[in-house]
């Protein structure tokens, strides 16, 4: 009953995020300037800013209805409904009348999902537990620099923000002397301090957990240095490739292609959070791991080296004929296409040897053992190759073999075959072998 009902008030808030964000898309048309032209990259950049925000709803709907005793997948959905819910206010034309109360209890509507997706989304992932007890006071200081400073946002006088020509019918004045100005800013501070915290928690948390809980980070982690990468790409490139769009506000394709792809790189954490919860191909982010290294680097390298080939070749044209030539691109093009598989080779060794030297040394061990087992005829020999591939590629505590001669019937004609086995044991008391 209890699960049903979760099912239920999970897709419910779900739904109404859906519902918040789809109408919000023709009120953002009918609240833009008529002369403006109907779609342009800054426009589409606009409508999808807050696209990746609506896959929180849905995956925390996914991970409400199928693990509703687990927090993690509540606070995705409550978070994601807030977000849909502050698209919808800004995608009210200024035609619209609202009343002043309104917008007064909207103004703090922003800090319960950057405090729920930023403090108690890290202190709680995976399992919806504190890493341990000592972690409960941040917990408690967290909810409570969210509610103070909810409450300062709604209570501050002055004129609002919506309405300069109004004072907050709300204010307190008496929140406008000194000392009540720097308490509020102290706990101002203190909500990116508690963000810093519960990432530290992370941190602590990764370095005392099983390989299960390990692969789950490693989902959330990779989602967010993947944001980090495309948004420091994107500012790198517009800061030295194309420093007057900042002036201008009027970027290069390019550069609005990259503004875009950062928004939408953002869905990709509410994506890992899923496959880390619900531990659906939980075991293969290693793999997505090491494949986005080898062809990030390998595109990386390719487009230096075709538009450094292009740029040097040309200037050999130039220098030779006194023009430029359509051969320096076909050049450099061939020499990408001759050079794809074997920087791709060695790419992926060196990242293997650097960040997964375990592995790498595995299966270089399998490998000659593979070719050793072709040729060897020694059972002896061969026993003794098989404990030492065991030993140095799983490094158990123990390893047991022993051989059994099988007999056939003899009224069949069949020989005594002998059978090998190993037994692979994990104990943490003693490293031994026999």
């Amino acid at each position: 009953m209890i699960r049903r009902l979760a099912f239920w008030l999970a897709w419910s808030l779900a739904a109404l995020s859906v519902a918040s964000f789809i109408t919000s898309i023709p009120l953002y048309f009918l609240a833009r300037p008529a002369q403006e032209a109907p779609i342009s990259w800054n426009t589409l950049g606009n409508l999808l800013v807050f696209v990746p925000f609506l896959a929180f709803p849905l995956v925390g709907a996914l991970i409400a209805s199928r693990r509703p005793q687990n927090p993690i997948g509540w606070i995705c959905l409550v978070a994601g409904l807030f977000w849909m819910l502050i698209v919808l206010g800004e995608s009210l034309p200024s035609s619209v009348p609202s009343p002043v109360v309104i917008d007064v209890l909207f103004q703090w509507i922003w800090v319960p999902p950057v405090g729920l997706l930023g403090i108690y989304m890290i202190l709680l992932f995976p399992d919806g537990k504190l890493p341990s007890r000592r972690w409960r006071p941040l917990a408690w200081l967290s909810g409570a620099v969210m509610i103070l400073f909810s409450a300062a946002i709604t209570l501050a006088p002055g004129p609002l923000e919506d309405h300069p020509e109004m004072r907050n019918p709300l204010g307190l004045e008496a929140l406008g002397h000194p000392w009540v100005k720097v308490v509020v800013t102290g706990i101002v501070l203190l909500l990116p301090v508690c963000i810093l915290a519960s990432a530290l928690s992370l941190v602590w948390r990764y370095r005392h957990a099983g390989g299960e809980v390990r692969e789950q980070i490693k989902w959330v982690a990779f989602a967010a240095s993947f944001v980090g990468v495309v948004y420091l790409s994107t500012l790198v490139g517009g800061l030295f490739f194309a420093p007057e769009a900042s002036a201008t506000e009027q970027a290069p394709l390019w550069i609005a292609f990259l503004q875009i792809m950062v928004q939408l790189s953002f869905a990709g954490i509410p994506v890992a959070i899923g496959f880390a919860v619900l531990k659906y191909r939980l075991y293969e982010i290693d793999m997505i791991i090491n494949r986005t290294l080898v062809y990030g680097s390998l595109t990386a390298t390719l487009v230096v080296l075709y538009f450094g080939g292009i740029v040097v070749l040309q200037r050999v044209f130039v220098l030779l004929t006194g023009q430029r030539s359509t051969l320096a691109v076909v050049a450099s093009t061939l020499l990408i296409a001759a050079l794809f598989n074997p920087l791709r080779r060695r790419i992926q060794s060196f990242i293997d040897r650097s960040f997964y030297r375990r592995r790498y040394d595995a299966a270089r061990t399998l490998e000659g053992f593979s070719m050793k087992l072709r040729d060897e005829t020694d059972l002896d020999a061969l026993s003794d190759d098989l404990v030492g591939v065991v030993r140095e590629t799983m490094q158990p505590a123990h390893v047991s073999l022993w051989l059994r001669s099988v007999q056939g019937s003899h009224e069949s004609g069949h020989a005594r075959a002998p059978t090998l086995f190993s037994e692979v044991q994990q104990s943490s008391a003693h490293r031994s072998s026999r």
